[in-house]
């Protein structure tokens, strides 16, 4: 099912490719069992996610398959211009993409590579917001608390 499950300070993390590309990252539960990275991809995947665990400044260098409407490619590119560190609202992303915030967050929802394409750091006017179409508190919720929190951003 994966090409590789590697450990997280907040559970698991799955990636899975197509072809000579990412094709999806995938936040787990800590009970799901490990997979060694089954090519060198799924390793160099593995080892640059790794590295972000050390240092939140890390950079990706990954082939990603090319999924997603023309919209939400737009939108990933934007989220891939965030710093570390730095948040923005769904309102603040839909005005620079002359776009609606709601939009703005079905895209960021549907992110096939997050931590990569940095989803986690756009958040609501009013706190938070959801998290991969998650908006209650839970697991997805914590997972992104904890990466705010690794870039320098607590968020309660």
């Amino acid at each position: 099912m994966f090409n590789a499950v590697i450990d997280a300070p907040f559970g698991k993390v799955g990636i899975r490719l197509e072809g000579e590309a990412v094709r999806e990252i995938v936040y787990l539960p800590a009970s799901m069992q490990n997979v060694a990275p089954d090519t060198p991809l799924a390793q160099q995947a593995a080892e640059q996610i790794r590295r972000y665990f050390e240092q939140a400044s890390a950079t990706f260098e990954l082939p990603l398959a090319p999924v997603g409407t023309e919209f939400r490619r737009r939108v990933w590119q934007a989220l891939r211009e965030i710093p570390p560190g730095v948040v923005v609202t769904y309102g603040q992303l839909a005005k620079q993409l002359g776009s609606v915030p709601r939009a703005v967050g079905q895209a960021c929802g549907d992110n096939c590579f997050p931590i990569v394409i940095p989803c986690h750091r756009v958040v609501s006017s009013s706190g938070i917001g959801g998290f991969a179409h998650h908006a209650e508190d839970g697991f997805f919720r914590n997972v992104k608390r904890w990466l705010l929190a690794h870039e320098g951003i607590p968020y309660a």
